[in-house]
């Protein structure tokens, strides 16, 4: 029987969250690249959205922008069913949107607490949700949830962001478990610290203590953690499923 191309996914239609900036543009770049629809999600970077989608369309790819908070249970519904008319069933759902709201805990507020929650967490469930079961009727559907080391080591100031990423490690297991006997997966990432427009928030001093803990000795590409996931969502995984993948140089955790 003839193999079809390694980690193609030509008839694989995709939504990623979070996709107008950062790793989620790496991602929707990355899987348009390799014959997939991408749904392009943003919030409000209407702007950069339309740009990823335009550089995905002056190549083979095909892209359509979704505005939706993810946080929104309702404006995800209204997400996906016109996404749902434009490209059809979903196969494979890519969940990236997140947020921070860094501070000790000391003087982390109760606002401070659920603004990162309900668009971590409660983004992940709201789009799981919504798309799941297209993702259990597809023929070996994919749920990719994209945490963070910082869910694995905890990080200073970062309480609310790593309860949330850590939190996705238990989802990913259960849904994982839940999916299984329909032939489809679910697993998570958990990249290390990527150069993004968030680590050049990072001062100097900071980013020099942080690569002396990367035993690779250098901050991750958005594109390392794009690789991943275009694995993920390709049929070459089909047997790897409810598990945290470590894309962080070496970290311990």
């Amino acid at each position: 029987m003839a193999r079809i191309p390694y980690m193609m996914l030509d008839d694989r239609t995709c939504l990623v969250t979070g996709a107008s900036r950062g790793i989620g543009r790496g991602i929707a770049i990355e899987l348009a690249e390799n014959g997939a629809d991408v749904i392009v999600n943003y919030r409000s970077s209407e702007t950069e959205a339309r740009a990823v989608r335009d550089e995905i369309e002056a190549g083979p790819g095909r892209a359509v922008l979704a505005q939706a908070d993810v946080s929104n249970y309702d404006e995800v519904q209204s997400m996906y069913e016109a996404v749902r008319e434009e490209f059809g069933e979903l196969d494979v759902l890519v969940n990236n949107a997140g947020i921070t709201a860094d501070k000790k805990f000391v003087n982390m507020t109760r606002d401070d607490w659920e603004r990162v929650i309900e668009v971590n967490l409660g983004g992940v469930f709201n789009c799981t949700k919504v798309c799941y079961e297209d993702l259990r009727a597809a023929e070996e559907g994919r749920l990719i949830n994209i945490s963070s080391v910082v869910g694995q080591q905890g990080n200073y100031g970062q309480a609310n962001y790593a309860t949330t990423k850590s939190g996705m490690f238990g989802f990913t297991r259960t849904i994982a478990l839940e999916m299984a006997s329909d032939g489809s997966t679910a697993n998570c990432v958990a990249p290390g610290f990527v150069e993004t427009d968030m680590l050049a928030d990072v001062p100097e001093r900071v980013r020099k203590n942080i690569l002396k803990r990367i035993p690779l000795d250098r901050f991750a590409q958005v594109d390392d953690i794009a690789g991943i996931v275009r694995f993920l969502a390709s049929r070459d995984s089909s047997y790897m499923t409810g598990q945290v993948l470590g894309v962080n140089g070496g970290m311990e955790w």
